[in-house]
């Protein structure tokens, strides 16, 4: 029997927000943020244009020359600093972001592809980017902005103001810059890699829906049609549940997803069969399935364990030969299969406010998630003793936690290593100490 996993009533959760393909696009992007900086740079700069015209125009008027004098030797002064620092800044930015693309090149290549996602997705990394590039821009305009006479009395403007403003964004670049080495240098330690991958897969448990009710599957009704898939071809990223609930309530139906998150569908690919009614318009259904070209944490219940066992798997090759990073990686696995142990798993109905289950999702299944974070660091296993130790220790530890009905997966790969390391073992002393639990592999 299935285990099934129902939502509560809008009165005691809330469904997870949609996936905005927006704004996952302006996340996954450079361009958006240094863009608005330097517009929002922009318009700082007329705004202290302004006020030092106001300053000039008020001591002019006031008679008061003396005053204006020194403030335009503070502007000659001010003017070296500002040439000083439009000329290094474009330097700093190219050195500083050229080692950080060979560092990003680095960390896919060691950990896993799919990590660069976290560094194209670094907020400082972006705030850092957008205000060096600002303070640039900042430079030229205030440049502009110093006038050639040197009588107080035909002055139009000193840019005080706009001196001050360059000063400040200076020291919030170089606050940024040390944020910035510190985050990039975290991002690549494997173990801090590692941990944020557990993170968002946490995130990602915590927003499925609270199991209410039992585990018997609902009599969803006869099956009346399939909606295919109209869009491009891409990753199944998100499916937008709200709305399939209302359009399932309105047309007194039941939808049920056929593909899981993190499939890949092609146009015309069934994604949605029709349960007890006639098909919906397909009006109603737009925006309603959001597909990319890559997988994303937000309902994607398995994409964590992916990467945690890409990073074993890479961990383990004779390329690089780290056991004790695939260590760290199983590790999160356990963990994250211990969190899910007693969780209802398989599927998720969600209901409409009078309690009807308008949508069924699928979501990975208990096996399926022990087989993807165990397979294929199991089959690398032979001839490290560190890893087949770590495991079986793993394992031991999710039988202790897991109900008798989910042993069956866990007990088949701890015999599978178990015969894995007879055959490779050259010796009895070699299994015997291969085959001994440690939840640090090796000590």
């Amino acid at each position: 029997m299935s285990d099934w996993m129902v939502t509560q009533r809008p009165s005691a959760g809330r469904r997870p927000r949609a996936l905005s393909p927006l704004r996952e696009h302006l996340r996954d992007t450079f361009w958006f943020a240094p863009t608005a900086a330097m517009v929002g740079v922009f318009v700082v700069w007329v705004g202290a244009e302004a006020l030092d015209a106001a300053v000039v125009d008020a001591l002019q008027q006031d008679g008061d020359y003396e005053t204006l004098g020194e403030l335009l030797r503070f502007a000659e002064d001010a003017k070296a600093v500002v040439s000083a620092v439009g000329s290094a800044m474009m330097t700093f930015i190219g050195v500083v972001f050229s080692i950080s693309l060979v560092a990003v090149q680095m960390a896919s290549g060691q950990f896993t592809p799919r990590v660069v996602r976290l560094f194209v997705r670094s907020r400082i990394t972006k705030a850092t980017f957008a205000v060096f590039l600002s303070t640039f821009v900042l430079t030229l305009l205030v440049l502009t902005s110093f006038d050639s006479v040197d009588d107080p009395r035909a002055v139009t403007t000193v840019p005080l103001v706009q001196s001050v403003l360059t000063l400040c964004m200076v020291a919030l670049s170089l606050l940024l810059f040390v944020l910035y080495v510190n985050a990039t240098l975290r991002l690549m330690r494997i173990s801090h890699v590692i941990a944020r991958i557990a993170s968002e897969s946490f995130r990602v448990v915590a927003s499925m829906p609270v199991p209410v009710g039992g585990p018997d599957t609902p009599g969803l009704g006869s099956e009346t049609a399939w909606v295919p898939h109209e869009g491009r071809a891409g990753v199944l990223r998100d499916v937008h549940i709200a709305r399939l609930v209302r359009v399932g309530r309105k047309h007194g139906v039941v939808l049920r997803l056929i593909p899981r998150i993190g499939d890949f569908v092609v146009p015309g690919m069934p994604v949605l069969a029709v349960h007890g009614g006639p098909v919906p318009p397909r009006r109603a259904l737009r925006y309603a399935i959001s597909v990319g070209v890559e997988r994303t944490y937000h309902q994607d219940l398995g994409f964590g364990l992916r990467q945690l066992s890409d990073i074993a798997l890479r961990a383990l090759s004779p390329a690089i030969n780290d056991p004790t990073t695939a260590v760290q990686a199983l590790d999160r696995v356990v963990q994250f299969l211990a969190a899910l142990s007693r969780r209802p798993l398989d599927a998720a109905l969600h209901r409409d406010r009078a309690g009807a289950v308008r949508l069924v999702q699928p979501v990975p299944g208990w096996t399926e998630l022990v087989d993807l974070g165990f397979t294929e660091a199991r089959g690398c296993a032979v001839g490290s003793p560190q890893i087949s130790r770590r495991m079986l220790a793993g394992l031991d530890d999710l039988l202790l936690l897991a109900p008798p009905e989910r042993r069956e997966p866990l007990l088949r790969h701890r015999e599978l290593l178990r015969q894995a390391v007879d055959l490779a073992a050259a010796t009895p002393p070699d299994r015997d100490f291969a085959l001994r639990p440690d939840r640090q592999g090796i000590g």
